[in-house]
């Protein structure tokens, strides 16, 4: 990976540059000493993972990451001396798109080597998540949305409270939403069709089940109709399949979002609602690694905070807003005129 340092201690600098030596595979394109000097870089050479340091003159740390992921996200590791005693700071950090966090190596005395391994092995992790995103991004953004072709799709997944949090987002979309929507949301199959119609009477947006082979479409809401999982195929066109078989969850939001992730040939922006245990957490960080932007919701208006709470502690989420927040936000996303 292409890494960049944010760090105002030169001593600091040095221990993350002789740490990462022990791993070649990864480079260092630029260091920078605070914030806005990191943004100046960051606008000529975008690197895959920024080390930022927490304490910056000039930029305070939080402001400098919500920029950095608004110009153009990547993933930010944030790096400090002391990542307990500063644990305030690391998640308001990661509440505006920061992944993890991890001690600095230290520079004196003892084996460097194993210092280094703490952050060695984040960064091995960031790696493996990004994956094809590097892959992506060297392509170029044309082919990775070529919006002539795909529009948006906002992807949702939501489980115990869903329906009515789903309802609250599609009564304030309006009838020329711009963005294709696909739902998954855990209820019996049996009950699919029935929630289809109701979810009808509560948007102006036509909604139904999505069928095998099915192409998401600007205005319209599908909605997963089966026990097996909803996935996003090659084409964008979306289809079922019964694996993984052993999955807790029958549709599972993991699946889909990470189906979205691997295959949607466009911009998506991926919401997780309310729900009991963690499925979507994974699938929606999957959707952040690769640039698109994330919502979750908060756990004032979630009816059951687990799904969300998940997403929120995996630092899936770009943004964590109220419910009925949600759809303006949408709405202001995929404006024509929307450069964020």
């Amino acid at each position: 990976m292409k890494i960049a340092i944010v760090n105002d201690l030169p001593i600091a600098a040095e221990a993350l540059r002789r740490a990462l030596a022990f791993a070649p595979e990864h480079q260092v394109i630029w260091t920078a000493g605070d914030g806005l000097e990191a943004l100046a870089y960051y606008a000529r050479e975008k690197p895959d993972l920024v080390l930022m340091d927490l304490l910056m003159p000039r930029m305070d740390r939080v402001e400098a990451t919500r920029r950095l992921m608004a110009e153009a996200p990547c993933a930010i590791l944030v790096v400090t001396a002391d990542v307990e005693s500063n644990s305030a700071r690391v998640f308001a950090a990661m509440g505006h798109g920061a992944i993890d966090a991890v001690d600095t190596p230290p520079l004196g005395p003892g084996d460097i080597q194993a210092a280094a391994q703490p952050l060695l092995t984040k960064i091995a992790a960031i790696a493996k998540l990004l994956g094809a995103a590097s892959k992506a991004r060297g392509r170029g953004p044309v082919d990775r949305e070529p919006h002539s072709l795909s529009p948006a799709l906002v992807a949702i997944g939501a489980s115990a409270g869903g329906p009515a949090a789903l309802a609250t987002i599609l009564e304030g979309l309006p009838r020329d939403f711009p963005g294709a929507i696909a739902i998954v949301q855990h209820v019996d199959a049996r009950f699919a069709p029935g929630m289809a119609e109701w979810l009808g009477h509560q948007t102006s947006l036509p909604v139904r089940l999505a069928r095998e082979g099915d192409p998401p479409t600007r205005g319209t809401v599908l909605l997963a109709g089966t026990n097996d999982h909803l996935v996003m195929r090659s084409g964008n066109l979306l289809g079922y399949t019964t694996e993984p078989n052993d999955h807790v969850y029958r549709p599972s939001v993991d699946v889909f979002l990470e189906s979205v992730s691997n295959h949607w040939k466009g911009k998506v922006i991926g919401v997780l609602l309310t729900g009991m245990g963690s499925d979507g957490a994974r699938g929606l960080k999957a959707l952040r690694l690769k640039g698109h932007h994330t919502i979750a919701q908060d756990q004032a208006t979630s009816a059951v905070y687990g799904m969300p709470k998940a997403a929120a502690q995996q630092s899936a989420a770009v943004e964590i807003l109220a419910l009925g927040h949600i759809a303006p936000r949408l709405i202001e996303k995929l404006a024509p005129t929307n450069r964020k």
